[in-house]
């Protein structure tokens, strides 16, 4: 049974009640407050025999304003889970010991984040590095002998370093770009790949295989222990990090595969002359070959993302995917080493594909209206299987065990069962939608709870970001379709031109006409949603973040009449400005085809500033102070240029929060904004 169930089920009814007066409910539905009461399970860690896993569960105290994650244990066949950890903090990042007998974790339990392990049967638990400034990444060699983890390296000086004779001196000087990054300053340190021996607990002295350098492993802000792997033999670890430094790197998406000879500190770069992002180093079982992920053009952050295969013994590397339309992800060897599985999107899911290590034709496994986001290989009644997180629309990650062969599936973890057996929720239906341009468009469409065809329902048209972003079968805690459903909504969910999963021709249909063919795809899907005797047409709605806030904003000036009210959420509003502002100059730079000074056209034809003069709908803006990559000036424009035309408007500011709202107060209050604005235009009290 679920922590909290009883008093979580009371305050839902409760809630229910009041937000739906008029409504006798068989069941509860989803609310705000429920999103937060959901367990959050984490990607697995398999034991080394194959037959355990370890994963994280994280939980949140709403009323606390904070999250905390522990550790649990279960068999590969399934059962109750044990609890491992219930420490004062977060335990994350599980890995167990190449023996089975203990799981290493990071905790910040002693003040900075640092190594811990627990013997598998829960019995003792031990701290066991004391790296200055806390530790990262970590991962066990295979046989053992060392732990991999990284750490911060301060090599730039700051300005009370160059004038120490002004220690209250509080400014910042930049010789160059990426001084910032998605939500963070650059703190003058770099994250570096530290090698230590270790014996039963114990750690020596911790060699830094990158000193000197000023890079960073994994990539900034979104890599993790996933681009970082050891060879079988323990003799050689594979880390992955870009050379280019400040304005380069905010231009290029160049990054390499390093491998490092741990006896002789030598290091190659595997991936010398591939030009985009190379990323996810895997070796083989055997260690004679290593597998990654490879994009072709160096710019590109949406490139077709190809695994390549490297043969050490002939130097030879391979692409497995060239005949595969799609992108690959997380890369898994088999136990035999003849098979490679990974997950790609495909038809707005993500599926589990594999291909032949030798070369040969891709295998989709998996089949479903859900989405794989994780992937592992275990062992059961001796026959290899796999281990995958799975979600959908409505549900959060569960892990289940797959058969390698027929992609047949068992659920395994159970952390929300009790919870969602309470709720009622809608269903989730797939529409062709046909474009202007003769193409076919996948539409999701979430219904109500309790849906009746005999009412018209308001409806809202959700604009994904991205904009290389498929609307998948994901679970957020932000754009939740359900929790939108449950409010009474009709949810219109396109996978408009430039989103991956239907072929690169037509993901990159976006790159270029950021305001053609794509925004009429939203208004195909739209508009034939609201030819349904059950859609009320004079009541509908836009929303979006990010590439989606630009859609709304460019919405705003396009709509031509449809939408009584629109959400921007992180949105772009001015493409000139934005360009000055922004960080990965690499992004704009290839979707727009260069700089502002270069390209006029683009910026003059697709900036919705241009198109002010067109606004006449309601509008809410919701933007955070930290978010760097679609600066805050953006939405403090949108919301002037409202107000100064005499349209209702609102402006939802968040000071500590970047491109994403992640806490628990922050979280609820901008859905309950964010419902109360949809409210007042589409959802009149009568």
């Amino acid at each position: 049974m679920s922590r909290r169930i009883s008093a979580l089920f009371r305050a839902i009814a409760a809630f229910s009640i009041l937000a739906f007066p008029g409504r006798a409910l068989a069941q509860d539905v989803m609310t705000p407050e429920l999103l937060w009461q959901l367990e959050r399970v984490s990607a697995p860690a398999v034991s080394p025999d194959g037959q355990r896993i370890v994963y994280g569960i994280r939980t949140y105290d709403v009323a606390a304003n904070k999250g905390d994650t522990d550790l649990f244990l279960l068999d590969i066949e399934g059962g109750d889970p044990v609890q491992l950890t219930d420490m004062k903090g977060s335990e994350g990042s599980p890995a167990w010991r190449p023996d089975g007998q203990w799981v290493g974790f990071l905790s910040s339990k002693g003040g900075s984040t640092q190594l811990w392990e627990i013997k598998a049967d829960g019995r003792k638990m031990r701290q066991v590095t004391d790296f200055n400034g806390g530790i990262a990444n970590f991962r066990y060699s295979p046989d053992g002998t060392h732990i991999s983890f990284t750490a911060d390296v301060k090599l730039d000086q700051t300005v009370n370093d160059l004038y120490p004779d002004l220690p209250e001196a509080d400014a910042r000087i930049m010789d160059g770009l990426m001084y910032r990054h998605w939500d963070s300053w650059h703190d003058y340190a770099y994250s570096h790949l530290f090698v230590a021996p270790y014996k039963d607990g114990e750690v020596g002295v911790a060699i830094d295989v990158m000193k000197g350098q000023k890079i960073d492993t994994p990539l900034n802000p979104f890599g993790g222990v996933e681009q970082i792997a050891w060879a079988p033999d323990g003799r050689s670890v594979a880390y992955t990090a870009k050379l280019s430094l400040g304005t380069d790197y905010t231009v290029s998406t160049n990054s390499d595969i390093f491998v490092v000879d741990l006896e002789s500190d030598e290091t190659v770069n595997l991936t010398e002359g591939m030009m985009g992002y190379d990323v996810e180093p895997v070796f083989s079982p055997d260690g004679g070959r290593i597998a990654w992920l490879s994009m072709e053009r160096n710019g590109y952050e949406a490139d077709r993302n190809r695994l390549f295969v490297h043969d050490f013994a002939d130097g030879s590397s391979v692409e497995l995917t060239a005949d595969y339309d799609n992108d690959a992800h997380s890369p898994v060897w088999s136990a035999d080493g003849r098979w490679l599985f990974f997950t790609s999107e495909s038809w707005g899911t993500v599926q589990v594909f594999a291909v032949p290590a030798g070369g040969g034709a891709v295998r989709q496994v998996t089949d479903g209206v859900f989405d794989y986001v994780s992937l592992d290989v275990a062992q059961l009644d001796g026959q290899e299987v796999l281990v995958a997180a799975r979600r959908s629309m409505s549900s959060p990650n569960e892990i289940y065990r797959l058969d390698s062969e027929s992609g047949d599936a068992e659920q395994i973890t159970f952390a929300n069962r009790e919870i969602l057996a309470g709720v009622e929720l809608g269903r989730v239906e797939k529409r062709m939608v046909e474009a202007t341009d003769g193409g076919e468009i996948l539409t999701w469409v979430i219904y109500p709870p309790g849906f009746d065809p005999s009412r018209r329902y308001p409806a809202l048209l959700y604009a994904q970001g991205g904009p290389q972003g498929t609307v998948s079968q994901f679970f957020s805690y932000r754009w939740n379709f359900q929790l939108m459903a449950a409010h009474g909504y009709i949810v219109v969910a396109p996978n408009r031109r430039g989103v991956p999963s239907f072929g690169q021709a037509w993901k990159e249909q976006i790159s270029g006409d950021w305001g053609g063919q794509a925004m009429q795809d939203l208004l195909s899907s739209i508009d034939a949603l609201a030819a349904e005797p059950y859609v009320d047409e004079s009541r509908l709605g836009a929303i979006g973040a990010s590439f989606g806030g630009y859609t709304v904003y460019w919405l705003a000036g396009n709509h031509e009449g449809r939408f009584r009210t629109l959400v921007a959420h992180a949105g772009v509003f001015n493409l000139e400005s934005m360009y000055g502002a922004t960080e990965e100059m690499f992004f704009v730079n290839f979707d727009l085809g260069g700089a502002y000074w270069d390209r006029a056209d683009s910026y003059e034809k697709f900036s919705p500033h241009k198109f002010v003069k067109n606004w006449d709908t309601p509008l809410l803006v919701i933007h955070g102070e930290k978010d760097f990559r679609v600066p805050v000036g953006e939405g403090m424009q949108a919301f002037t240029a409202a107000q100064l035309q005499g349209l209702e408007s609102r402006f939802l500011y968040f000071p500590q929060e970047g491109h994403w709202i992640l806490s628990p107060q922050n979280g609820i209050l901008w859905h309950r904004v964010f419902f109360d604005w949809l409210g007042r235009y589409l959802q009149p009290v009568s």
